[in-house]
């Protein structure tokens, strides 16, 4: 097989601006944490917490991305290009929609959420302030989900790249003016972070509808059009359920374990999201090619992107998880000032580092099925991962304490569940069933 091929490039072209959007939101996550990491122990729980509220949400809703993607491209395959524009309008459409509803209630609902975590006084009224401040962003990242699809889908990666790192930039200066200059904390951070995102929204609805009216198509979107985004993203909404009832869960028994560890995890798992964002910047990739490629009926052609992106990843993973080991002080560092989460966090980094190559397989792979518009068998396999992972999670909470020793195999615990996810995609990539040709 060649070095390097068309694949390759195309691959490289979609994956390296996608590499820098999606890292540029975990990067935020980042600079949160180390400003709200440098205010103390319990601002900094509250954010882990809050985070994850809000990853569950925005998480359950990604199909508005991940739908659109694959649906787009192949429209865009078979020579259909205004009805690919059409699936897009119609899932900004739902995404604002869904974004209204989802606000008000957790605007409302946030100190019962929370509670449903049993943290500490002090952390759960951290963690509801920032909650019921940084839902007034909601529509607007549901938005913004919905039309980077779009773009991805018509094989752009470069418009969400830009407009992402630009706004993001301006969400760590509003960081560090609301959080240090104004004194606002955690209430700061959540602020900073609806600002980021109403921006975000505002330019790339900006770049579409210029686009759309070029095309002379209307920007009233289509009621059918919004309920088969909905309907062809249910199984989406599945898979995606059972990956974050195993990440919120392993949030709980990290909670059970103290708030020590709780700042420790996070600070971990924030590291851990640019990580296996990078990885997905390959997935999406597959989604996209993947996507195009059924759609003109090639079959060989997906199956080489599938490859190819394999290798990649692999590459990718090595290299992230040996520059994670050697980069362990300065790193915690960055995150907290507090020596005690920093001694715990240098421990779970080495077994972050030893499960890259695992992450790899896992996120190239789903791309690959998601491109395909395999999400029912996704969501059927989420249920069976979820299903393994749960007892390795109670174990981890009735056997272990805080600590060094708890919080290691609270990630020993994840990696099982990354192994377990292998098993179901390598086991559907061999056999070719989601090899499906066609426009939709």
């Amino acid at each position: 097989m060649a070095l390097w091929t068309r694949n390759d490039r195309d691959l490289l072209a979609l994956a390296l601006p996608t590499f820098a959007t999606l890292v540029s939101e975990p990067l935020l996550v980042m600079a949160d944490t180390a400003f709200i990491g440098h205010v103390g122990a319990v601002p900094l729980a509250g954010l882990g917490l809050g985070g994850n509220v809000l990853g569950v949400i925005t998480g359950m809703c990604v199909f508005l991305a991940y739908s659109t993607t694959s649906v787009v491209a192949h429209r865009l395959g078979a020579g259909r290009d205004l009805a690919a524009y059409e699936a897009g309008r119609d899932g900004m459409a739902l995404g604002g929609a869904l974004g209204v509803v989802l606000a008000g209630l957790l605007a409302l609902l946030a100190p019962t959420i929370v509670g449903w975590y049993g943290p500490a006084p002090d952390v759960a009224d951290a963690a509801v302030t920032y909650l019921r401040i940084v839902a007034a962003g909601l529509p607007f990242q549901l938005v913004v989900l919905a039309s980077t699809g779009l773009l991805r889908g018509l094989q752009d990666t470069r418009t969400p790249m830009v407009v992402a790192i630009g706004v993001n930039v301006a969400n760590i200066g509003l960081d560090a003016l609301l959080i240090y200059g104004f004194g606002l904390g955690i209430a700061g951070s959540a602020v900073a972070t609806a600002t980021a995102q109403g921006l975000s929204c505002l330019a790339l609805a900006a770049v579409i509808i210029r686009r759309c009216r070029g095309l002379g198509m209307r920007l009233r979107p289509d009621p059918r059009g919004m309920v088969a985004s909905a309907s062809s993203g249910g199984w989406l909404v599945l898979r995606t359920a059972t990956l974050w009832f195993s990440l919120t869960a392993t949030t709980v028994v990290a909670t059970g374990l103290g708030s020590l560890t709780l700042a420790a995890h996070q600070v971990t798992n924030s590291l851990y999201t640019v990580l296996t964002f990078a990885l997905d910047s390959l997935a999406i990739a597959c989604q996209a090619l993947i996507g195009r490629h059924l759609g003109a009926g090639e079959t060989a052609g997906a199956r080489t992107v599938m490859k190819r992106a394999l290798g990649w990843g692999c590459v990718q993973a090595v290299v992230m998880g040996l520059l994670l080991v050697a980069l362990r002080p300065p790193l915690v560092r960055l995150f907290t000032s507090d020596a005690a989460v920093q001694q715990l966090a240098m421990h779970s980094f080495v077994v972050l580092a030893a499960i890259m190559p695992l992450a790899a397989l896992v996120f190239v792979l789903d791309g690959v099925l998601i491109g395909a518009g395999d999400t029912r068998y996704l969501a059927l396999a989420g249920m069976f991962v979820a299903a393994c992972h749960l007892p390795m999670l109670v174990a981890v909470a009735h056997w272990c304490t805080g600590g060094p020793a708890g919080l290691v195999w609270l990630w020993v615990a994840y990696s099982g569940f990354l192994a377990a996810r292998a098993l179901t995609l390598t086991l559907r990539a061999r056999t070719g069933r989601w090899l499906r040709t066609g426009a939709e």
